[in-house]
C-alpha cells in the first residue's frame, strides 16, 4: 500500500472554496480505486494549510488513477473549480507507506 500525503498553501480567504473543492475530490479517488482518508482544513494554528491522504494497493495503481483521472470530466471540473477560485497557492505531494495493525 501507498499513501499520497499532500499539503496544500491555501489563501485564507478562500478556505470554503477549498473545501468545496475537497469535497468535489472525495468520491473521485473511490471512484478509480483509491482509498480517502480526507482532507484537514485550517482551524486553530496555521490558517493557510491544508492537508489530504489518500491511499492505492500500489505506485502502479496510483498511475493507473492518474491516466484515469486526465480523462475523467469530474476530476477536470475539480481542476478547473481550483483555478477559477484561486484557493490553492501551491500543492506539496509526497508517497508514504503505512505501518497498520
Amino acid at each position: 500500500m501507498v499513501t499520497c500525503h499532500i499539503r496544500y498553501e491555501i489563501d485564507p480567504a478562500k478556505v470554503q472554496a477549498f473545501e468545496t473543492y475537497a469535497r468535489m475530490w472525495l468520491p473521485l479517488v473511490t471512484k478509480f480505486g483509491g482509498q480517502h482518508h480526507g482532507y484537514f482544513l485550517p482551524h486553530e494554528g496555521k490558517n493557510y494549510e491544508a492537508f489530504a491522504a489518500f491511499s492505492f494497493e500500489s505506485m502502479a495503481a496510483y498511475e493507473e488513477y492518474r491516466e484515469k483521472m486526465a480523462a475523467d470530466e469530474a476530476c477536470q471540473a475539480a481542476f478547473a473549480y481550483a483555478q477559477e477560485t484561486d484557493c490553492i497557492i501551491r500543492i506539496e505531494r509526497q508517497f508514504m507507506r503505512p505501518v497498520l495493525s
